[in-house]
């Protein structure tokens, strides 16, 4: 099931991409927009474009958290910190006289 939203996220990326770069740009600011002679008038391709995009942007974000909710659910952790130790673990410190001095001297 993962595997499929995913493909379905990464097709949403791609059409959204390519929706938002259909659309005229309103400042002009690169110089580049859409010719007058298309097959929808400028008006209703730009609903149409605004809308396609809006639904897909919803789309792609709850593919995302979909996504997430999945990955978390998989790293479920078994460690319980308001637990004591196990008793794996030394519990007791070892006395000054059997460490090893530390081989870089430490500042006063």
């Amino acid at each position: 099931m993962e595997q499929i939203i995913l493909v379905v996220h990464l097709l949403l990326a791609i059409g959204l991409v390519v929706t938002v770069l259909m659309q005229k740009s309103e400042g002009g600011a690169l110089g580049i927009g859409g010719s007058g002679s298309a097959l929808v008038s400028v008006r209703g391709s730009a609903n149409f474009l605004t809308r396609a995009t809006a639904i897909m942007a919803g789309s792609f974000i709850a593919t995302s958290l979909t996504l997430a909710i999945l990955a978390g659910s998989h790293n479920k952790s078994s460690i319980n910190l308001d637990e004591p130790n196990s008793g794996t673990e030394r519990s007791i410190p070892l006395s000054p006289n059997t460490e090893k001095p530390p081989a870089v001297p430490l500042s006063k």
